[in-house]
Parts: C-alpha cells; structure tokens; sequence
C-alpha cells in the first residue's frame, strides 16, 4: 500500500548480499508494523505517483473487468468438477484418485512403512468426506445432500487403518463437523440444504471417530500425543515417541467444537491440554518452540524453529481458537507467539512498504539462540499472510505474500522447499497445495484490491496448463521440467479449488451471509456462533502460575484500509520489483 510520501529509489540489491543481509543479526522492530496513512490525499494524487503507460505493474495490475471475474469463477468451478466428477467415476469408495490413470487409492497395505500414503489414507473415502462443504460453496445443494447419504450409508472408523492423528483430524472429523452444522443450523447462509430423516448421522460419525482417535493421548508422560493410531486396536506397539509441533497442537478447534457440540469436555480436555504442553516447552531465550519433540521426555529432538511445516497450524489455531471460543489463554498464547516470530524470525526492512532495505522475510532458526539454520523456506510457510490478515497487520501479509507470488510467477507452481540465497528450489514437487491461494483470497477479501484477483487468475491458468490431465489434476514431480505423479491430494478439491472459486464469486453466500464464519486448517467452513462460547462444563484446569502474562485480550493496533488505497497496488511496484529480482525472474 502507499503511504503519503514520495517514492524511495531503492538500490536493487544483488542476491549475494541480499543473502548476507538476511544473516546478519536482526535490528531491533516493533512487533507489528501498521503505519499511519493520512487522509489528505485521494485516489488521483495517489495514483500520479506512476504513469500507468510507462509502469507495468500498474498496466497489469490496476484494473480487473467484472466479466474476466466471471470467466475465472466459472473456470474454478470447472475445475473442482473436473476432478470431482473422475473421482466419483473412476475412484470412490476408495480414498483418492490416481487422475492419470483414472484409478482409485487407498492405503498402501504392502508397504505399512510407506507413511507419505498411509498417514492419509485410511480406507474411508477420504476425497469425499474432505470436498463435502466444497458442494455448498458451490451452490450444488442436490449433489452435497447426496454425496452426504453416501457418507452415512458408506463409511465406517471401524478399519484395520493406521492413520495420522493430524491428517484424521483436519481431513475427516473437520469435515464432518463443518457439514453437520451446516445442515442443521438455521442460519446458514446457503438455503435450504437439510433433507427428511437425517438424523446427527454425521455428527455421530465425528464422534466415533474421535473416541478412536483418544488412545493417541494415554500412556504419555507430557500430555503430547503420539502422532498415529490405529482406528481398530488403538497405538501401535512400535509407535514413535516423536512428533511435531504442528501435529500434536493443532486439534484443538475440530475436537473444541465437538466437545461443545455434544457435551463432553473430553476432547477438547486432551486437544487443550496438548496445547499448553507444548507451550510451556518454549525456549525461555526466545520465547520460540521447536518443530520435533520427545512426548515422554519434553526434549525438543527438533530445534528448528519457523513457520512451515511441523510448526504452522499450531500458530493458525491459537487464533482461531480464540475466535472460536473467546478463551483468552488462547489469545496471550498467540500474541506471545507473533511477537516472538516477529522479533527473532522475521528479517530485511521494518516497515513492508516503506523505506530502504531488503523485502520483509520470515526465515528458519534455532529456537534457543535465534541463529539462522538454513537458507531454504517451505510452501506451506505461504500460509501465514493469510493468519496476519486475521490478526490485523495486513501490511507484513502484503510483502510476504508478495514473495510468494514472485516465485509462483517464476516457476507456475510452489517448490515444496524454496532456496532464498540460491535462488532455486531445495525441494521440487508441487502436490498441488491450497496455502497460497488461501492467502491470496483472505488478502483479497481484506483490501478489495484488484492484484488479488489477477494473482489468483495467474494460479489458476498454471494449474490447468502445467496440472491438468486425463481424468484430474497431478502432482508435479517437478517444478521446473512439469514432470507429475499419479496423485490428487484431497485438499486440492477440499482447500485449492474452494479458495479460488471464492476468491471470484463475490456473491457467494459465505461473502453476503450476516453471520461469520472461519476456515479451519484443511478449509472447512465453521460459523463463528455463541453456542461455541458456551461450556457445559466447568474450567478443566487452572492456569499455571508464571504459563502466561496476565494481560487482556486486545485487537491489533492497524488503521482501517483507507479508500484510496484500494485504486493502486498494495504493495509499490519499485517493492515488487526489488522481489521479483530476489527471486530471479530478471
């Protein structure tokens, strides 16, 4: 975004020492950076800061016709169909959809040790239980009512499957939570979707689920649960004794919301007791935790500390479940958390869109010392401007999300892992995730910048030319050369093509509907209802003394996006130059 000054001439660094710069020992910053714009300007002045025919940010970015928005949420649409429909022909009851072969998959039963599949995979049609809540986004009730009996008549936990608690979690309990109450809750914003004789069927299945999910938390010393179970005969006797940050402390909103569903504390006792946990195993130094721990010992075998895998949904549901539940412990953790992140992970220039320096980047570091331990960031990181805009500091989800794009653009794809000082990818495949979409569309949502959507129709034109096959759309193998595997994850139908269809419909119900909602981790749509603030139960322990600071909940101190802000880029081209060059597009 602009602010009311004139246009710094940045020195367009070259990587080498861009790379060192990012090293180096971080300069002291505020916690979070929203700058004051003032109102003195309109939309004009702001826009006389480039000439439209000479920039060519502002010729691509500036404008997006109400009939391309059209043209690209019905080419989401299409897509989501496209892979649906194949994998209700060629694939269900089984798991996913092999889209190259028009196969189903499940579970690698030859191969237990084949964790990549079996983690997932649990012989209980995973693809459709995840896309259920993607039917009504759609707007297809008549197909959501019968993909929902196919569920009820269909599925059933009681399976010789070891799956991972995490995966079970977000993937199905999510899923089935979300259609519940969407088919019974009264206010809903999607029409008349409840059918004669649905009787809680999916709620009970939630539950059944869930009780199979709880031997996960016995026989641990820390309250950390073990990462997998066995859905019929519970942790298997060779069960690891590690597990991720990410992992053990990101249940607690699915297991919340059915705790107070129906009645039972139990499950949202375990999830919160996980939680604090793992909480209060952070680094004294830092305030920052580590992405592997030992669930017997409390020793962290893992002392990475960043935000992409092992380690970002744990931050995600510390804010969403406050949302959720107004508990304030939840609240202090997260904010304790951002500031931590802020002050020892986040490095180049204080403010995203002012001043001189290297673009803002978060980068990966020993939890204890702070010290930089690799040089590499992962897709899944894409995730957090998309939390930054639920916390109110839209100006640092402008520059990250910016950086992610520029490597979108380069390669049509995310690397799984990406090589800030190389310039090149780490790790090659792109199994086709949603976490930059997602963030694409609540930055969206947020500024009404038209960017967004040109962003959003650039991924969308990659994965149908570089993704798309015979009967879905693959994995790449590999970025750079569009090799692909015979894979179609189920967040992609679940997350990626729900995101992007949103991201354009702007009259979707979810958009126009008086009540609130929020996406969990795997993208299912929960209201944000007070019923949910409401325990049947009383508090299921004190907070330790010394856990938290006893300080009260507040709302993030950013000004509200003034109205000229939305008439040119979100972040100065002379920015976005300076990324694109990071990245090597030129």
């Amino acid at each position: 975004f602009f602010a009311c000054a004139s246009v710094s001439v940045l020195w367009l660094f070259s990587i080498g020492s861009w790379s060192q710069r990012i090293q180096s020992p971080k300069h002291e910053e505020t916690a979070t950076t929203c700058p004051t714009v003032g109102r003195g300007s309109r939309a004009g002045s702001y826009l006389s800061f480039f000439d439209g025919n000479k920039d060519e940010y502002v010729r691509r970015y500036s404008s997006f016709p109400d009939t391309l928005r059209v043209k690209m949420k019905d080419m989401a649409r299409d897509m989501f169909y496209f892979g649906y429909d194949n994998y209700m022909k060629y694939a269900f009851p089984e798991d996913e959809l092999n889209p190259i072969d028009c196969e189903g998959r499940g579970p690698d039963v030859l191969n237990p040790s084949n964790i990549n599949i079996n983690d997932v995979l649990g012989n209980y049609s995973l693809t459709l239980i995840d896309t259920l809540d993607t039917l009504l986004v759609l707007g297809n009730v008549t197909e959501f009512q019968r993909a929902v009996k196919l569920v009820i008549d269909t599925v059933s936990f009681d399976k010789d499957s070891t799956v991972q608690v995490f995966e079970a979690n977000i993937r199905i309990l999510g899923s089935l939570i979300s259609a519940h109450i969407l088919l019974t809750d009264p206010k809903h914003p999607f029409g008349k979707v409840g059918f004669e004789g649905y009787d809680n069927e999916l709620l009970h299945l939630a539950h059944d689920l869930a009780v199979r999910l709880l031997p996960a938390f016995e026989n641990t010393s820390t309250g950390i649960p073990y990462p997998r179970v066995n859905l019929k005969t519970g942790v298997p006797a060779d069960s690891v004794n590690e597990t991720c940050t990410a992992g053990a402390g990101s249940l607690l909103v699915e297991f919340g919301i059915l705790s107070r569903l129906i009645g039972d504390s139990t499950f949202e006792w375990v999830a919160r007791r996980a939680v604090r946990a793992l909480w209060s195993l952070r680094s004294n130094q830092t305030g920052l935790l580590g992405n592997v721990v030992n669930i017997q010992t409390g020793q962290w075998v893992g002392k990475q500390s960043g935000l992409g895998a092992g380690m970002d949904s744990f931050y995600e549901y510390l804010l969403k479940s406050y949302i959720l539940f107004g508990e304030k412990e939840d609240y202090r953790m997260f904010q304790a958390a951002y500031e931590s992140i802020q002050n020892h992970l986040r490095r180049g220039r204080e403010s995203c869109n002012e001043g001189e320096g290297d673009p803002p980047l978060y980068v990966n570091v020993n939890m204890f010392s702070g010290e930089i331990v690799n040089t590499w960031i992962d897709s899944l990181q894409a995730f957090f401007p998309g939390l930054q805009v639920l916390n109110g500091d839209v100006d640092n989800a402008i520059c990250l999300h910016a950086f992610y794009y520029a490597i979108w653009k380069r390669f049509g794809a995310l690397p799984e892992r990406y090589n800030w000082q190389l310039q090149a990818p780490d790790v090659l495949f792109y199994p086709l995730r949603p976490e930059l979409v997602e963030s694409t569309y609540l930055l969206y949502q947020a500024t009404k910048n038209p960017f967004y959507l040109h962003v959003g129709m650039d991924i969308l034109q990659s994965l149908e030319k570089n993704a798309k096959v015979r009967c879905g759309y693959a994995t790449l193998h590999h970025v750079v050369d569009k090799s692909k595997e015979d894979r179609m994850e189920s967040f992609f139908l679940s997350e990626t093509c729900k995101y992007l269809y949103l991201l354009f419909d702007e009259d979707n119900p979810l958009h126009k509907s008086d009540n609130k909602y929020i996406f969990t981790t795997e993208g299912h749509v929960v209201p944000i209802d007070k019923r949910f603030r409401e325990k049947q139960w009383n508090d299921f322990f004190p907070c330790e003394e010394g856990a938290l600071a006893e300080r009260e909940p507040h709302s993030p101190p950013c000004d509200r996006i003034p109205e000229e802000r939305r008439y040119t880029l979100p972040l100065k081209s002379v920015y976005m130059r300076q990324i694109d060059h990071m990245v090597g597009l030129f």
